[in-house]
């Protein structure tokens, strides 16, 4: 652990609790949603839910603060409590999903942008079906980029084979967003090759260089929920974390790969659907316009005169026709209407009734015995028991041997078992 300036050993010993921020309508907290991560922590630090206003006095006994999908905004003051807990040596891990900022209608990018992240407004989505049937549970299985995360969570780096022995770890990211990641945090797991967007950070991490405060930003709040913690190695990755940010297990990332994680830029795609209902101009070729300006310019005067009239009278006297205004023709319309026909509606008489005809079971009458045990017995469970013994005797004829008040079950097992001592004695 990187030496403190601002907190002396005493005042780390007073930090012996996790907060879980509840005061800012979180979609997850420590008794909602993720009762598996607070068993983890439970085990080895006292936990408390804040539902009150973020301020310095409730962060001193702190040793992490935890918000996870908040859907209010942050206060200024909370924002400058918080970052002033963070370089005084405290660990702050913040949770967003889909959407980022502006579904959750939050304001969590301004604390996070101090240390170079930002939880971008979109989703990843998985190209290929693989376990999870929703697109949005996105199983994600090389996306670290330090391979000391790898080396944290328990797989061991072969010299030999440049690769990890058994697999890496692999998570799932369900319902969650991109980030941005640039210094002074570093990004440590992506979105990989099968999730749009690809190779795109999914969690960033920053250490405060003097005070020793840690920050974990992460852009899916669902997958440390119950439903998800122990899918995959999810499990594996929140111990880690956990450790990291309560100073018990100490991380050293790989500097090359943080120096230049191998991640994408991120390219935005036009709208097509919106681009689609906008109004489209022309397409046709259009004549080539003169790189000389002041010749697109037209000086020729356009007049209305009487210079053309000499030549539509010669076209009346040449057409014979007279020199008068011409009169509107009217127009005569043919529309007769057809020929009217009283609407009449036949009446509707009830029909007979089908003749009452007895409903018969054609199988019960016609089909062989064993036919008709065999679909008693597909048809009864151990729980029919009762029924199963009564409809077999009534199919073996036993329960027509018996008067009515002895065929129930019971009696027809005695029938049966007499029937079978008597047929023994025979053979004796």
């Amino acid at each position: 652990m990187a030496p403190t300036s601002d907190l002396n050993k005493d005042e780390q010993s007073l930090r012996d609790s996790v907060v879980f921020n509840s005061s800012k309508n979180e979609i997850f907290n420590n008794s909602k949603g993720l009762k598996g991560l607070a068993k983890k922590i439970r085990s080895k630090w006292k936990l408390v839910t804040n539902k009150d206003e973020i301020t310095p006095e409730k962060l001193n006994a702190v040793q992490l603060f935890v918000s996870v999908g908040p859907r209010d905004k942050f206060s200024s003051q909370e924002i400058k409590s918080l970052t002033a807990y963070l370089e005084s040596g405290g660990s702050v891990m913040i949770m967003l999903g889909e959407g980022g900022d502006v579904k959750f209608d939050t304001n969590v990018n301004t604390f996070l942008r101090e240390y170079g992240i930002n939880i971008k407004s979109d989703s990843v989505v998985r190209t290929v079906y693989f376990k999870y049937f929703h697109p949005k549970e996105a199983l994600i299985a090389n996306g670290v980029l330090n391979r000391a995360i790898n080396v944290a969570a328990g797989f061991t780096f072969s010299e030999e084979t440049s690769s990890y022995l058994g697999s890496s770890l692999q998570y799932l990211y369900p319902y969650g967003a991109t980030l941005t990641a640039d210094k002074p945090a570093t990004a440590v797991l992506s979105t990989g090759s099968v999730a749009l967007p690809l190779n795109r950070p999914t969690l960033a991490i920053y250490s405060h260089p003097t005070s020793g405060g840690k920050l974990v930003a992460l852009g899916s709040p669902h997958m440390f929920s119950d439903g998800y913690l122990e899918k995959e190695h999810n499990g594996r990755l929140v111990d880690l974390l956990l450790g990291w940010l309560t100073n018990e297990n100490p991380l050293e990332l790989n500097p090359i790969d943080a120096e230049d994680p191998e991640v994408t830029d991120y390219y935005l795609v036009p709208s097509t659907d919106k681009l689609a209902c906008e109004l489209k101009v022309s397409l046709h070729e259009s004549e080539e316009v003169s790189q000389d300006f002041t010749s697109l310019f037209k000086d020729v005067l356009y007049n209305v005169d009487t210079n053309l009239l000499p030549e539509v009278y010669k076209a009346y006297d040449d057409l014979q026709v007279k020199r008068e205004p011409i009169s509107l023709i009217s127009p005569s319309f043919e529309a007769p209407f057809p020929r009217l026909q009283p609407v009449v509606i036949p009446p509707r008489f009830l029909e007979l009734p089908p003749p009452g005809l007895e409903l018969f079971d054609l199988d019960e009458h016609f089909s062989a015995e064993a036919s008709r045990l065999a679909q008693i017995t597909n048809r009864c469970t151990e729980d029919d028991l009762e029924f199963y013994v009564r409809q077999c005797g009534g199919v073996l004829g036993i329960s027509h041997n018996l008067p009515e008040s002895r065929r129930d079950a019971k009696h027809i097992l005695e029938y049966v078992f007499n029937k079978i001592v008597e047929f023994k004695k025979l053979n004796q």
